[in-house]
């Protein structure tokens, strides 16, 4: 699993450079749920909320997020995909299919389809998302994509 772990954070960055694999997930969260506040995000992958600031900062300066307030109480800030954002992420998602496609390409169908079922046994097991690691120091979303610490507001 480190090996999976190791290789799925090294391909993030040759998929989009501007994209490491947890915000490419925190993305992806995101797109599913329709926006979810910061808070939500932490809970939902177990990180601790000032991992998820950094990360939400800099994909916010980097112009891939955008936070807006809740229709139900003003007070919440919630984060949704910007257009931008949106494009990254199919991008990122299209080139992960493609990678996906090339190397599964030369399995017979019966490897596939069980290597299918297992995945899907491996994905339906347990409580829930198993806690994404931060790598130490955090790059950030990528090269060029500056964002100060405290250039955006607090995590809700």
């Amino acid at each position: 699993m480190t090996a999976f772990a190791r290789r799925a954070r090294a391909s993030a960055g040759r998929l989009h450079p501007e994209l490491s694999l947890v915000s490419y997930t925190l993305l992806g969260h995101l797109e599913e749920s329709g926006g979810c506040r910061a808070t939500d995000l932490a809970a939902h992958y177990a990180l601790d909320k000032s991992t998820v600031s950094r990360q939400v900062s800099a994909l916010e300066g980097a112009g891939l997020i955008e936070r807006l307030a809740d229709q139900r109480d003003q007070r919440v800030q919630v984060l949704h995909l910007t257009p931008a954002g949106t494009e990254i992420l199919a991008q990122v998602t299209a080139s992960r299919r493609v990678a996906f496609r090339e190397r599964l390409a030369g399995w017979p169908e019966e490897d596939l389809r069980r290597f299918a079922g297992y995945l899907l046994r491996y994905n339906s097991a347990g409580p829930g998302p198993m806690p994404m690691t931060d790598p130490a120091p955090d790059p950030g979303p990528g090269p060029g994509v500056t964002a100060h610490p405290d250039a955006s507001p607090p995590i809700d």
